[in-house]
């Protein structure tokens, strides 16, 4: 199956990813203005952008099963109006505290229900098994299409206007995703035919207890932990620390604008080989080529140069992740519940990256240095790359008795 060929809800898909996580890749640009525009530290505005990513993880396992009972369309409608509404109250708030409602909780909300979660799992029910990996590569690149357009629209929104002026242009953009939302439309489980799938007759309580059971699903969760540390930190900190080594705000945003463009490429190349190969070990290959980027980029000088390539390798191996483990767990365990389970496993991502967005602002105030972070990074990715190998990556016995 050519990517040409691929069902019309994959490009709806796509659209919404590339609204919903442009938007949300682009707060990184955001932390210098608004805090001088408080007088707060980094801290404080690090501490929202976890706490969005802690509730976007929180919120996920419910929306997932909510768009498992209910469907995806009216789950993504809900989300883009508590995205926008998140986006203009953070543009009008006079108060900082405000922004942990707003673009804490609100907008944490809105990512939930309009991103990986609920689109993969839309996409699982209308793409064949053997092309579903690579069907989520290529969705999964949107989000990255969005960051490599929206950071420089952000970058160049404040060059000529404020960040609240920024912020509301992104709350209108949020219309977007309800306008694709409507033509959403998904084949509806037959559970009445005289001979049902095994997987149709499953209850959300059976599809728990199974994966709960299963030691690879919690290395699953584990490997995505280290994910989530990894892009929230960089995504939120990397334009302070390229400033810190002065470099322009100018080369951090084309830094991160081509950590979005590199990604799609590498999102449906890994997403392809995990086609091809043993999903397990793709896996483990993409985190030992993140140790290794990580790596040089710490030990080398930084300068334009580095931090520009510096983006252009992470970006390769950034989202590379989520098709991989979307397509693990859908391989697994099935494609009827995979909104829910994949949306606990999202869960551990996001707490994840509620660390990495959390800790980075609070080492660099308690030490005045990144240098922490970095390794603990570097670490973290050399240990995801060891556990994914032990991943029994088999269908469970019970996909495998009615596939014979």
């Amino acid at each position: 199956m050519t990517i040409f060929r691929f069902p019309l809800l994959v490009w709806l898909g796509i659209g919404i990813l590339i609204t919903s996580l442009g938007i949300r890749q682009s707060f990184g640009i955001f932390m210098t203005p608004i805090s001088d525009y408080f007088h707060t530290g980094r801290e404080f505005f690090s501490f929202a952008i976890a706490l969005q990513n802690l509730l976007f993880g929180a919120f996920q396992p419910f929306v997932g099963m909510a768009a498992d009972r209910w469907g995806p369309k009216r789950i993504i409608v809900a989300g883009a109006i508590a995205y926008a509404l998140g986006l203009y109250l953070t543009s009008i708030t006079t108060e900082p505290t405000m922004m942990f409602l707003s673009l804490g909780v609100l907008v944490g909300f809105g990512l939930s229900a309009t991103s990986y979660v609920i689109v993969l799992g839309a996409v699982a029910k209308v793409v064949p098994a053997q092309h579903a990996a690579k069907a989520f590569g290529l969705t999964t690149a949107a989000g990255s299409f969005g960051m490599f357009a929206m950071i420089p629209g952000a970058q160049t929104l404040l060059s000529i206007s404020d960040w609240q002026g920024a912020m509301q242009i992104f709350a209108v953009m949020c219309s977007f995703m309800v306008l694709f939302a409507f033509f959403i439309k998904t084949a509806k489980q037959d559970t009445h035919s005289a001979h049902p799938l095994q997987e149709d007759l499953q209850t959300l309580k059976g599809a728990l207890k199974e994966a709960f059971s299963h030691r690879g699903y919690w290395l699953i969760h584990i490997g995505f932990f280290v994910c989530g540390f990894h892009v929230m930190f960089i995504a939120t900190h990397l334009p302070s620390y390229l400033a810190d080594k002065h470099i322009s705000a100018s080369t951090a945003a084309m830094a991160l604008a081509y950590v979005g463009i590199f990604n799609i490429g590498g999102s449906y190349f890994w997403g392809a080989m995990a086609d091809r190969y043993s999903k397990r070990y793709v896996m483990s290959a993409l985190y030992l080529v993140r140790t290794a980027v990580i790596s040089a980029f710490v030990v080398l000088p930084t300068t334009d140069m580095t931090a520009v390539i510096f983006g252009a390798a992470i970006g390769f191996c950034w989202l590379g992740t989520v098709p991989i483990t979307s397509g693990l767990v859908r391989q697994i365990f099935g494609a009827r519940y995979l909104s829910t389970l994949y949306g606990l496993v999202f869960f551990s991502h996001q707490l994840g990256s509620f660390l990495g967005a959390w800790a980075g602002g609070f080492i660099y105030d308690y030490y005045g240095s990144y240098d922490p972070i970095w390794w603990s990074a570097i670490t973290l990715a050399f240990i995801s790359a060891l556990i994914h190998l032990p991943i029994n990556d088999r269908p469970v016995p019970r996909l495998s008795m009615a596939t014979a």
